[in-house]
């Protein structure tokens, strides 16, 4: 059976963003113990194995669902295991010493992620403009204004360096990372609601094609539903990820979108 290991050095990608979970301070008064590394590169991490293991094959046609369970702080050394199970999925675990932040599967086989039917593209909110994020704005099958990024090279040394990947296959000409594809999905929510501190708690994806640099990448998202647990309101979104008429990823993005204030520490889960 085969067994991976992958260690980074987490890196806060986002300290300086709109979304204050990630600075020190903010945190804090949620219970944290500083500003949580994104969610999404998180999920960047726990691709490693995957495509180590897989190659391009999982890059084109593989799924990847995790979920974040404690957060992963700035400058922490986080391991990253995958076990195989009998079924040929990874088992996927993130761990900062004995502190579990995060666990998930992956695999080349059906995805657990139901098809998601087509999103009409819908115009973006100037940033002034954008209504607060509440049970009002963010109504199930409503549908969210297109998000769009055009990964350069440069962009993809600087975001493999930041995330900590060393796979080759992600060299010169090689495909866009999933992770950097899954930001889409924050920038969906965030560019169409205006948001105090939020956190990312989970995400399916499964992959449909390669996308390769130099690529506009669109990202289209519906709400899935809306609903509030242990104080906090959540949103799942529904979110494709293209290149032109191509999909390129599908995924499932959970979020916190208003957080309940807690005085114990971690009492939420892990970051956006």
């Amino acid at each position: 059976m085969v067994a991976l290991q992958h260690h980074v050095a987490a890196f806060n990608t986002a300290k300086a963003s709109e979304n204050l979970i990630h600075d020190d301070a903010t945190a804090r008064r949620f219970g944290f113990t500083g500003g949580l590394v994104p969610g999404v590169e998180v999920y960047a991490y726990m691709t490693h194995p995957a495509a180590r293991h897989w190659g391009r094959a999982w890059l084109e046609s593989g799924w990847l669902s995790a979920r974040f369970i404690k957060p992963v702080y700035d400058g922490e050394r986080a391991e990253i295991t995958a076990d195989e199970a009998e079924d040929g999925t990874l088992a996927i675990t993130v761990r900062v010493g004995d502190r579990l932040c995060a666990t998930g599967n992956a695999g080349m086989t059906e995805a657990p992620l139901a098809p998601i039917a087509d999103i009409a593209a819908a115009p973006l909110p100037a940033a002034d403009d954008r209504p607060p994020a509440s049970f009002d704005s963010l109504v199930a099958d409503s549908v969210l204004g297109e998000v769009s990024f055009d990964p350069s090279p440069a962009a993809l040394t600087a975001y493999h360096q930041a995330v900590g990947e060393d796979l080759s296959l992600y060299g010169d000409g090689g495909p866009v990372h999933p992770g950097l594809l899954l930001r889409l999905a924050n920038a969906a929510l965030k560019d169409n609601v205006r948001l105090g501190p939020w956190i990312h708690v989970g995400s399916q994806a499964r992959h449909r094609a390669l996308a390769a640099p130099g690529a506009r990448l669109t990202g289209r998202a519906r709400v899935a539903r809306t609903y509030r647990n242990k104080g906090h309101s959540f949103v799942d979104l529904d979110v494709i990820v293209a290149d032109g008429a191509t999909r390129v990823m599908e995924a499932r993005h959970v979020a916190i979108f208003a957080l309940r204030q807690v005085s114990q520490p971690e009492a939420a889960h892990s970051g956006a």
